[in-house]
């Protein structure tokens, strides 16, 4: 219960400070879709999107739920009829691949500022081929498992590694489907970049964001996180 409040804790205190640092006393949803950030160097900052705002929002639960079952996974893990299941190798390539495209959109990120068409293009196709990768990936992952006898229903280790990755896997599939809908956007030749720059960036965060998750779930599957979490429950006690 102790690590549930942790995680929950840290992912209040994260959105608040950040809507805090976009002023919503200010009532941004009156306006037209963007809020007028205050200048501190003499010059006015460009407006949020309203969009990005409600896309931090949208992490900040999506955060909380995978907090939430992160949490009951280690209060699981503690019963007797808990026995652990093996991380197949292939979840470090779909790791590097899933790395490299949100790496890819980074990229893209800086090519679409700099109005750099030619180069946009690829790194956005290469981002989204990365994340079709991972989830391939995945799938095949699962079909390992269950080849050796890991199915579903046999523990409840099996039964949180294929929950987890599942729901994951669909907020992958989520985002896949908005690159995808830039990607076309950025092979139109009525598009400008500064058209996509919002998307591009939107995408981004996305990806970063999920790769991060990924990172405690893999981590939580292979082992490493029970030191951290040990050390968590010695402070608290």
């Amino acid at each position: 219960m102790s690590i549930m409040l942790i995680f929950l804790a840290a992912i209040a205190a994260i959105i608040i400070w950040w809507l805090a640092g976009q002023r919503l006393a200010s009532k941004p949803w009156l306006e037209t879709g963007s809020v007028q950030l205050p200048a501190h160097d003499g010059a006015d900052r460009p407006p949020v999107p309203a969009v990005k705002i409600g896309l931090f929002v949208f992490l900040g639960v999506v955060g909380a739920l995978f907090s939430l079952a992160v949490s009951a996974y280690f209060m699981r893990a503690a019963s007797a009829d808990w026995w652990g299941m093996p991380v197949p190798r292939l979840l470090w390539m779909n790791t590097a691949a899933l790395a490299l495209s949100s790496a890819a959109l980074q990229w893209a990120k800086h090519e679409a500022a700099h109005g750099r068409m030619e180069n946009l293009r690829p790194t956005l196709v290469a981002a989204f081929a990365l994340a079709v990768f991972f989830l391939a990936g995945q799938i095949q992952a699962w079909r390992e498992l269950t080849a050796v006898g890991y199915v579903l229903a046999d523990n409840p280790a099996n039964s949180f590694f294929y929950m987890l990755t599942g729901l994951h896997g669909l907020h992958i599939l989520g985002g896949l489907a908005v690159l995808a809908h830039t990607t076309v956007r950025a092979f139109s030749t009525e598009v400008a970049p500064d058209g996509l720059r919002l998307s591009v960036d939107l995408s981004a965060i996305y990806s970063h964001f999920m790769f991060a998750v990924w990172l405690l779930l893999f981590a939580l599957f292979a082992g490493w996180a029970n030191d951290f979490v040990d050390l968590c429950r010695t402070l608290l006690n």
